[in-house]
């Protein structure tokens, strides 16, 4: 299954529609239901992480949204409530009660304010898991400030150990906090609590944050503080670029190739490839030494391009790659050879689903991301809401509908897309994310 699966990803789009739609009830979480209240950054990758593997996820969007500014709707349907109102409050109540899965993105007390906390959804609905995941958690003197992936890094102590010696720590884009310690890790706390509510019949709340998830992602980091692995202030250790074979180096035609060995074989097989001889080389651990070795292999580096560095050392155990752009990186021999990005139907190219789960794969839509707003009323008609009903609420503008598409690209066609690119600003990238556009 794994072979013909990544083989028909790696060949055409169309096949992997026809596969989602033949296998789509062989998914691992088929049959599950989420709620998803939009947000930004690790809400919609958790959702999108449940939708990919079989879960039918409804977001539900804010009134005046003009689009999905996190891009990661992948598998899910949109509906668009006014949950200030308490009448919007109370259509969301019916939805969750028919649902497996809430997950909520904000900060403390948000949700207990418009009369949607755990305690009285849970009561109507004592299945449902009640994921929250917000930045500080749901206690504590931080739960009901704002903050950003750099700061929960930095509140997690890992932001510490990031960077280079002598300059100041550096977060790794937002991937470690808002995606890994946020996101994922929430998505294994919801699948976690449905497993356990298939012993007990209970679902449970789900304290999910970007500080503690952050670290403990660190925890080999915590356990091996007092090896010699960390010695070394920050950035003049072995793993955090302080050794001359762990870390990356530019090559001739001004791109980079990555070095990772550390083992004692696999450094007796970078020292070959770099033509140079282990005899007149200082031992690999001496670390007084490693600043001289650094200049020393940065020199050697230099004198070939990447595509040269990869003749010589692909199909080695030398642990050296090359450093893959975006661009690179779809059409590399190995990521083809496994289909590990997957092309939508408008043409943008994305990271298969992972991990490849071999008798229940996750099949992901290669259909466009929704509107915002686009499956209002075909959503309500499915949790059991009748015509007049969803009338009434529209004309009351509780709900919005927008099967046409965003308006906001309408009536601002400047800011849309040409091709595969955003056309926006980073400002306007930033104050959409702030709500602020």
């Amino acid at each position: 299954m794994g072979g013909l699966l990544a083989g028909c990803w790696a060949g055409a789009k169309g096949c992997s529609v026809s596969f989602r739609e033949a296998l789509g009830s062989a998914m691992a979480l088929q049959g599950i239901s989420v709620v998803e209240l939009s947000g930004v950054a690790p809400g919609p990758f958790c959702a999108m992480v449940l939708a990919d593997f079989g879960a039918q996820v409804v977001r539900v969007d804010r009134p005046g949204s003009r689009y999905d500014v996190s891009r990661l709707g992948r598998g899910k349907r949109s509906l668009v409530l006014d949950l200030k109102q308490p009448r919007g409050a109370a259509v969301l109540r019916r939805l969750c009660k028919r649902s497996d899965v809430l997950l909520e993105p904000f900060r403390r007390g948000v949700m207990e304010k418009l009369q949607l906390g755990p305690e009285i959804l849970q009561r109507e609905n004592p299945r449902l898991i009640y994921a929250r995941l917000s930045g500080f958690g749901q206690s504590g003197s931080f739960s009901r400030l704002a903050g950003h992936d750099i700061n929960y890094l930095a509140l997690s102590g890992v932001l510490s150990k990031i960077g280079r010696s002598g300059e100041n720590p550096y977060a790794p884009l937002n991937l470690l906090a808002d995606f890994a310690g946020g996101g994922l890790m929430c998505a294994l706390g919801i699948i976690m609590a449905l497993f356990d509510r298939t012993r007990t019949g209970k679902g449970q709340v789900i304290d999910a944050n970007m500080v503690e998830g952050t670290a403990y992602l660190s925890s080999f980091l915590w356990k091996t503080q007092k090896s010699s692995l960390w010695e070394a202030p920050r950035g003049q250790n072995m793993l955090d670029g302080g050794a001359p074979f762990y870390t990356t180096y530019r090559t001739a035609d001004g791109e980079f190739m990555a070095v990772g060995a550390i083992e004692p074989q696999f450094y007796e097989l970078l020292i070959k490839g770099l033509e140079l001889k282990s005899d007149e080389l200082p031992n690999q651990m001496s670390m007084d030494d490693w600043p001289e070795m650094k200049k020393k292999f940065a020199d050697v580096f230099a004198k070939k391009t990447k595509a040269e560095w990869c003749q010589i050392f692909d199909g080695t155990d030398a642990c050296v790659t090359p450093v893959l752009t975006f661009e690179e990186v779809v059409h590399h021999d190995h990521n083809k050879e496994r289909g590990s990005f997957i092309t939508s139907e408008e043409q943008d190219v994305s990271p298969r689903p992972a991990p490849l789960l071999l008798n229940t794969p996750a099949i992901p839509s290669f259909k466009r991301d929704p509107f915002v707003g686009e499956h209002t009323e075909e959503i309500l008609e499915e949790f059991g809401f009748s015509r007049e009903e969803i009338y009434q609420l529209n004309s009351d503008k509780i709900i919005e509908s927008n099967k046409a598409g965003s308006k906001f690209w309408i009536l601002y066609p400047h800011t849309a897309t040409s091709g595969n690119k955003d056309l926006r600003t980073p400002q306007q990238v930033v104050l959409c994310l702030l709500g602020l556009s």
